[in-house]
């Protein structure tokens, strides 16, 4: 019996912390401000591999703009780039919270920050690379395969029909003409344009400037700097460092981040509740015709 009430004791004791801590977020959340015990933080937001969506990061960048103890945001880019949307998409979140002017947001650039990567990074407050990270990148691409000729040689031939004469544009089962190839330059050439906009627009640098360097080519974190790309060589520490700095926080400061790995309790609640974590319903998608 004793230790049957020891056991309903802990069970109780523990539901009583995490009522406690439930209560005093609600409280803190609805009264527009967190708990003392939760104040002056930096967010840690991890943009990692190919960006293929979006959503994730602006959820978290939405989420960490309201909470007013969080006085800073570091983004912490380690990608190639990816689609032009998503891309872009992050890009006006991170100007939208640099705009509004109530918080931080400052970019560490992990092994790799180029072509989207750069992109998403370019309208933050401050840009911090390692010496050896390699950025830049600024440009568009479209590969397109043609299998015309294997698929003679094996017997298939492909039949088509459409309602327009250039609705099956790049088709990879025959040659594409020279109407269809001035047609799509013109389109990656006005995506290009987009990006010289807004590298110009967020590093405020003149946009001749940009084009002079956005050939595609790709840059160590220090070359950057020297051409204005990056504001200052150093690792994830020394980002974390400066947005405190520069965001007003005295001393060490707190840094929250979210894990991308369920917990136990993650997985064990959602089990129960029939929810599903995003690391099992995460899919790859492969819609983009034209990248950075």
């Amino acid at each position: 019996m004793a230790k049957r009430h020891l056991i309903l004791g802990i069970v109780a004791t523990f539901f009583l912390i995490i009522l406690f801590f439930i209560v005093t977020y609600s409280i803190s959340t609805i009264a527009g401000k967190k708990a003392p015990v939760f104040s002056d933080r930096v967010a840690l937001i991890r943009v990692e591999g190919i960006i293929l969506d979006s959503r994730e990061t602006i959820e978290q960048l939405k989420r960490y703009g309201k909470d007013n103890s969080v006085k800073a945001i570091v983004l912490r880019v380690d990608s190639p780039g990816g689609g032009v949307v998503p891309s872009q998409e992050i890009y006006e979140e991170v100007k939208k919270i640099r705009e509004k002017g109530e918080k931080k947001v400052v970019v560490s650039m992990g092994s790799v920050a180029a072509s989207g990567g750069y992109y998403i990074a370019c309208p933050a407050d401050k840009i911090v690379a390692n010496p050896g990270s390699i950025t830049g990148s600024i440009g568009v691409i479209m590969e397109l395969a043609n299998i015309e000729g294997l698929l003679e040689k094996i017997g298939v031939k492909s039949i088509v029909i459409k309602s327009g004469r250039h609705k099956d544009i790049g088709s990879v089962m025959r040659e594409m003409s020279a109407e269809e190839k001035e047609i799509l330059q013109k389109v990656l050439d006005d995506v290009h344009n987009q990006f010289v906009e807004a590298v110009a627009n967020g590093r405020g640098i003149n946009e001749d400037e940009v084009r002079n360097i956005a050939d595609g080519r790709i840059f160590t974190g220090r070359q950057a700097k020297e051409m204005g790309l990056v504001d200052e060589i150093g690792n994830l520490e020394d980002t974390i460092k400066l947005a405190a700095q520069i965001s007003g926080i005295k001393g060490e400061p707190k840094v929250v981040s979210e894990d991308k790995r369920p917990g136990f309790l993650e997985l064990f609640l959602g089990d129960i509740l029939g929810r599903k974590t995003d690391t099992f319903k995460k899919k790859v998608s492969f819609d983009y015709l034209f990248t950075y």
